[in-house]
């Protein structure tokens, strides 16, 4: 006979109750394994005394012996505390060749430009039905969509994410480069410090905040800059560069792609050792042991590490 419907306990503890009267043929030693009190132990068995309509045990001169009724239950309970325990025990699969899901990523334009066609080809071949999103966001925001799951992974230079909640992993160290047109008057590979600091200077104040690296380093060193344009965007200084006397420090990945993409840009020797940025992934500690999110996190790692020995 089974249990009246809707009256199957919910309770996992109540089955595990169940389970272990059975086993041991005591409650009192049933409620030790389980550590719960006596009365606890009591009260849970009327309970479900009176949903199965069974007294279930009976106290005998041998112990809390079953009932017929407990008989024909033990396995149900057994099966069920083993699929909850299984559930709860596994690590839920990540399939990338059938996620459709879209990877979200917060980039910088350095980010973009730096991360984003690597990281396309890679997605393409291992992630073929999965689009990509790429969001450009305040500090506070990318904090936020990391915390609720909306953005996957933060890349590139983010001081704000140094803190707690946040899990963060080097890809790769680079350092900064000077760009100035191919026609400057200052025909040297490398610039001498009184050249350097009397130059007019382009500098980035972009929401990446890399340039802050930069004027730290120089703050340092008592090296100041003469600086006759700010802009946010890195995408129009070094064409602006282009086409001025200007110099630009920008990070050097960047510099060896806008030397690429325009043969009137070149790159110039700063008068010292550049300073050095680490740039980074970020993912909020919620997603940390994610099936998805760690094999993103992978992937790149792996993709970015390969990339700096090729």
């Amino acid at each position: 006979m089974r249990p009246t419907p809707g009256v199957v306990p919910r309770d996992t503890r109540l089955l595990a109750l169940f389970d272990e009267t059975y086993r041991t043929q005591s409650m009192t030693r049933a409620a030790e394994r389980l550590d719960i009190s006596q009365p606890t132990a009591s009260i849970w068995l009327a309970k479900l005394r009176r949903d199965w309509r069974d007294p279930l045990f009976v106290r005998t001169t041998a112990g809390m012996q079953p009932t017929p009724r407990a008989a024909d239950l033990v396995q149900s309970a057994r099966s069920l505390l083993a699929r909850v325990d299984a559930d709860m025990v596994a690590s839920p699969a990540f399939d990338p060749e059938t996620s459709r899901r879209t990877v979200t990523l917060a980039l910088s334009d350095v980010g973009e430009l730096v991360f984003l066609p690597a990281i396309l080809r890679e997605l393409h071949s291992r992630m073929p039905h999965a689009a990509v999103r790429s969001v450009s966001l305040h500090a506070p925001e990318v904090a936020a969509g990391l915390e609720d799951g909306t953005i996957d992974l933060a890349m590139g230079y983010f001081p704000d994410l140094e803190k707690r909640n946040f899990y963060r992993q080097v890809l790769f160290t680079d350092t900064y480069a000077s760009l100035v047109r191919a026609g400057h008057p200052v025909k040297a590979r490398k610039l001498t410090l009184a050249q350097y600091v009397a130059l007019d200077h382009a500098v980035v104040r972009a929401e990446s905040r890399t340039e802050e690296v930069v004027e730290r380093y120089l703050a340092r060193r008592r090296i100041r800059r003469r600086v006759v344009l700010t802009t946010p965007h890195f995408a129009s200084a070094p064409m602006i560069v282009a086409q001025s006397d200007l110099i630009v420090t920008v990070p050097e990945p960047l510099a060896r792609y806008f030397t690429r993409m325009s043969g009137d840009l070149r790159i110039i020797g700063m008068p010292f050792e550049p300073p050095r940025i680490a740039l980074k992934q970020f993912w909020h500690r919620k997603f940390h042991d994610d099936a998805r999110n760690a094999w993103l996190r992978g992937a790149f790692r792996r993709l970015f590490q390969e990339e700096r020995r090729s």
